[in-house]
């Protein structure tokens, strides 16, 4: 994927991983699911937002937050990913952590042609994502591997 405002520039690993990043931080705030924040900016402000990652990064993710909540409107809900049985659940995974498994799935199971942002799109709305989203289970701490077997299975 290029970049849309730089044509000779490539969109990398690391500024998918940005997105996913904050994604987590967005939705976790909101007290929403990740997918609401995917799905509640359109596929050409991915781009640009992705585009301008390697520049974004160097912000206040804080302030980052606080744009895009005002920027695309988004709402509080009443999702508290934090919200978890300590007996089955003694670690939460960190929205950095988080960043980057999804940001490995993403890659992982790229399809052929696929950008960057058709792949966020794609995987953030897999029903897989309730399960790994679902601190009590483990799915999260998961290898790589296994992770992405079950995106291609269906499931855990």
């Amino acid at each position: 994927m290029t970049n849309i405002f730089f044509p000779d520039e490539e969109i990398s690993r690391n500024d998918l991983y940005f997105i996913c990043y904050m994604i987590e931080r967005v939705a976790r705030k909101l007290h929403q699911r990740n997918c609401y924040v995917v799905n509640a900016i359109k596929k050409e402000e991915w781009a640009r937002l992705i585009s301008l990652a390697n520049v974004l990064h160097c912000e206040n993710p804080l302030k980052i937050e606080d744009e895009w909540i005002e920027e695309y409107k988004l709402e509080k809900g009443a999702f508290d990913i934090t919200d978890v049985d300590r007996q089955l659940a003694e670690h939460i995974p960190t929205a950095t952590q988080m960043g980057k498994v999804y940001t490995r799935l993403i890659c992982d199971t790229q399809l052929p042609e696929e950008d960057y942002v058709e792949g966020l799109i794609r995987v953030y709305n897999d029903p897989l994502c309730e399960v790994i989203d679902n601190y009590n289970s483990s799915a999260f701490y998961e290898p790589s591997y296994v992770i992405v077997r079950a995106y291609n299975d269906g499931g855990f």
